[in-house]
């Protein structure tokens, strides 16, 4: 949620940052010059419209270890008035709510058989320099980093939070 915004819903729209625009895009630029962090992850999700089913995949490191998101933050204060709903709801005015942004880039050509965008993974030697504002690359993971598979459909509901969702589906 940027600093300016008078409703936090504006949020949900800002989920991701476009690595190529960030740095200009006025949702953005302010995080992008001061306010770079790092999200760890074990992997990440897309969805794939396999005939009138929407497939969720996990993409994750081949090595199965953990992953780095470039991503931006910010820090909202709840103005006077605000109607808040969902998990802001019991925010009070003047109360500081800090939400974060991944940057996206093009898609490695294994993952453009999902999608176009992904998720820019940095490289251990890069964290210290994107936190301190430094240019780095913010193009697509190296394609002999990531694998993909198919994930049970249990995904798609925000209620199961559980080992099951990273488990390879295996067809019928």
């Amino acid at each position: 949620i940027p600093a300016w915004a008078k409703d936090p819903a504006v949020g949900h729209k800002l989920i991701n940052a476009r690595a190529e625009t960030a740095a200009v895009k006025p949702a953005f630029r302010a995080a992008f010059s001061k306010r770079r962090c790092l999200v760890p992850a074990d992997g990440f999700y897309e969805w794939w419209r396999e005939g009138s089913v929407r497939q969720p995949w996990l993409i994750a490191r081949c090595d199965g270890g953990p992953m780095v998101l470039a991503g931006l933050w910010e820090r909202w204060r709840v103005p006077e008035g605000a109607a808040l709903r969902g998990s802001l709801a019991e925010r009070r005015p003047g109360e500081v709510v800090e939400t974060f942004t991944i940057l996206t880039s093009e898609a490695s050509a294994t993952m453009r058989a999902l999608h176009d965008r992904m998720p820019v993974i940095l490289p251990a030697e890069a964290f210290g320099p994107w936190l301190s504002g430094e240019d780095v690359r913010l193009g697509p993971a190296p394609e002999d980093w990531l694998a993909m598979h198919r994930v049970a459909l249990r995904v798609n509901n925000p209620r199961n939070d559980d080992p099951e969702c990273v488990v390879p589906l295996v067809a019928t």
